[in-house]
């Protein structure tokens, strides 16, 4: 199973809309420079496939890249479906699945606007275990848990 990134996005700032950017650099066991959620931790990128943001279209929300703060908006990925473990390879960098989902916030907008969101049940978050540069159009390498991403 592979894919490809359609947006990488940040925010210097938490608490605030994330932000598309051309480029983005991934640095070991710190996330993306320059993202305020990057740190040494067990969430530093964030992942949600395109599909899921389509459903929450399909509801006649209009959504961009970076609504639901994700950092790496994806397509041809069922990355929900994804075990802990499971490594990414985008380029040189490669980055480790260790959370899928998360609490959802009450206040968030899109929540309020159709009852639902679809980054709690199918966002992903990872750690990154071998830093690069990432840039959308870049295909996403999927390796299975316990599986060497070459």
């Amino acid at each position: 199973m592979n894919g490809v990134i359609k947006a990488i996005c940040i925010s210097e700032q938490k608490g605030t809309r994330k932000h598309t950017v051309p480029i983005a650099v991934l640095t070991k066991d710190h996330g993306i420079l320059g993202d305020a959620h990057a740190g040494n931790w067990h969430r530093q990128v964030s992942l949600l496939a395109n599909e899921s943001v389509d459903k929450m279209r399909a509801k006649g929300v209009e959504l961009n890249a970076g609504d639901f703060a994700e950092n790496i908006l994806t397509e041809g990925i069922d990355l929900k479906s994804l075990p802990v473990g499971t490594q990414l390879k985008i380029g040189e960098a490669k980055l480790e699945v260790t959370q899928i989902g998360k609490k959802c916030h009450h206040d968030c907008e899109i929540r309020r606007l159709t009852g639902e969101c679809v980054m709690p049940t199918e966002g992903i978050f990872t750690k990154v275990i071998c830093g690069g540069e990432i840039r959308p159009g870049d295909r996403i390498l999927v390796r299975g848990k316990g599986y060497e991403v070459n």
